[in-house]
């Protein structure tokens, strides 16, 4: 294997992202609700996966439920700007690919920040009401979306067909996940925001 590709593949097991495979004995009604819930993402099957080891904390609350998808969000975007930062330094990357990489780098700083904002600002949501749970609400959910963004720009400053190779490969296929689980967590906050306001909502 070649010096750089050799690098990525020992990276990608030293940097592993969170949503792998579960196994833990749940609650059959939570369990329900997450896949329920889950249901109204764009990727359920990963949004299931991603969540059902919180459901002890879950518990059938739309606030929880939404505050772990986006603490989920968080640390495999971490892991993810952790891995990026790390292939800026891989043996024999070429200076579009560096330039491409360090781009991302900035971008994914940028996301990890929004995030870090939106877990603190999720953690003090059950004490708003009315306009107050609107503002911060809105706060959280611009900060998610803003998140997505930024992962969704690293992903775009390497479709560049000019840039080939393992080190695009990694990050595309890394961005592709989070930006998936980011997307999930915006879908489960925005179900969180309207069933709070319909008063249907579980505290």
């Amino acid at each position: 294997m070649e010096k750089i590709g050799f690098y990525i593949y020992s990276l990608v097991l030293v940097v592993t992202l969170g949503c792998t495979t579960v196994s833990c004995a749940t609650n059959p009604t939570t369990s329900e609700f997450i896949r329920t819930s889950c249901k109204t993402t764009r990727h359920p099957a990963l949004c299931v996966r991603c969540l059902t080891i919180y459901a002890g904390s879950i518990r059938g609350s739309d606030h929880e439920l939404a505050k772990a998808a986006v603490s989920v969000s968080l640390k495999d975007t971490k892991a993810a700007a952790t891995f990026v930062s790390k292939l800026a330094r891989a043996p024999g990357i070429k200076p579009r690919e560096y330039q491409a990489v360090r781009d991302c780098v900035s971008t994914m700083t940028n996301s990890v920040s929004s995030l870090s904002q939106s877990v603190q600002e999720l953690g003090q949501m059950g004490r708003f009401k009315g306009q107050a749970f609107e503002w911060h609400m809105s706060n959280v959910e611009t900060w998610v979306a803003a998140a997505l963004t930024n992962q969704n720009i690293c992903a775009r400053g390497l479709a560049d067909d000019s840039i080939k190779g393992h080190v695009k490969d990694a990050i595309t296929k890394r961005m592709v996940y989070v930006s998936q689980v980011t997307s999930n967590a915006l879908a489960l906050l925005n179900r969180f925001a309207v069933r709070h306001r319909k008063g249907i909502h579980k505290p």
